[in-house]
């Protein structure tokens, strides 16, 4: 029997387990992938106190290292159903664990174009970390698509390794910070397309080209989709109250229900950033904290 039991083990969910497990409550955190959570794939952070510029791989393994030194047990197993109750089960590919308190930290997961033939090639030229597979394309073309600040951050890091960049953004304004978009304006091998659509993706075995709706035609090496995420609550869909666009409906305290907290991406708000994720994770926690408490 767990005191809290947190899906999720991006900086919401390392957060939220660090300030359990500093309360001295019998925590364990289950992550499916890996430890960070989509942070982990930005090839560079410049907005999280305490650090002037770090890569998001380097900012997760600090994560990681903060947890196991307090002894927070982290698992890579994938929740497969949660069941609530007094006492919550959770049952993963791995086992069935039963807890007294639950803080859904699940993230979101990268959008798609919706274009055919585009999930065959995913990891044949299309991607979406380029801290993780940027330097595949050292000294090549490459199109990023989005205008937000992923997608900027991410044309500025490939811009360093590659000999073209496209920027391709449906709208005629970029939606970054003013400052990376003048740091993106000032590269001479960045190309900026507004008002332009992918209409069409061209490849077998690995992508060999694109089409704009503008009909414009890029030959390129690899494409990097930054065109925001969308929220990982298909496990509680029909338990927690979701909104639209299937993010958690929550109190501003995190809590969706008795015993069940939600952190992070996955929680319907207003600003979705790293430091919005851990602040969640200290929220939720500082409940369960005081419901373990009220119900002893």
């Amino acid at each position: 029997m767990y005191d809290c039991i947190i899906i999720g083990g991006g900086p919401a969910g390392i957060t939220a387990g660090i300030y359990c497990q500093r309360a001295n409550l019998k925590t364990i955190v289950f992550e499916k992938e890996t430890v960070g959570g989509q942070i982990a794939s930005s090839p560079l952070v410049e907005n999280f106190p305490g650090f002037k510029s770090i890569s998001g791989v380097e900012l997760a393994n600090n994560f990681y290292e903060q947890a196991e030194s307090l002894g927070l047990p982290i698992e890579i197993e994938e929740v497969l159903e949660i069941i609530p109750g007094k006492i919550n089960k959770v049952v993963t590919d791995m086992g069935e664990y039963e807890a007294k308190t639950i803080i859904l930290a699940t993230g979101a997961k990268y959008r798609l174009l919706g274009l055919p033939n585009e999930t065959n090639l995913i990891g044949k030229g299309i991607s979406f970390c380029t801290s993780c597979d940027g330097a595949f394309y050292k000294g090549k073309d490459v199109a990023v698509i989005g205008g937000a600040n992923s997608a900027v951050t991410n044309a500025l890091y490939m811009s360093n390794l590659c000999n073209k960049v496209y920027l391709i953004y449906r709208g005629d304004k970029l939606k970054c910070e003013e400052v990376l978009k003048d740091k993106l304006e000032a590269k001479d091998n960045v190309e900026i397309i507004y008002n332009a659509n992918v209409k069409k993706i061209i490849g077998e075995e690995e992508l060999e080209k694109i089409i704009l709706d503008n009909n414009r035609e890029l030959t390129i090496n690899g494409m990097f989709i930054s065109i925001g995420m969308d929220a990982e609550t298909k496990l509680v869909k029909e338990m927690l109250p979701l909104s639209e666009k299937s993010y958690v409906l929550s109190d501003d305290c995190t809590t969706t229900n008795n015993n069940i907290f939600v952190a992070g991406d996955c929680r319907e708000k207003k600003v979705r950033q790293l430091t919005t994720a851990v602040s969640d994770g200290a929220v939720a926690a500082t409940n369960v904290i005081k419901y373990i408490e009220n119900n002893q």
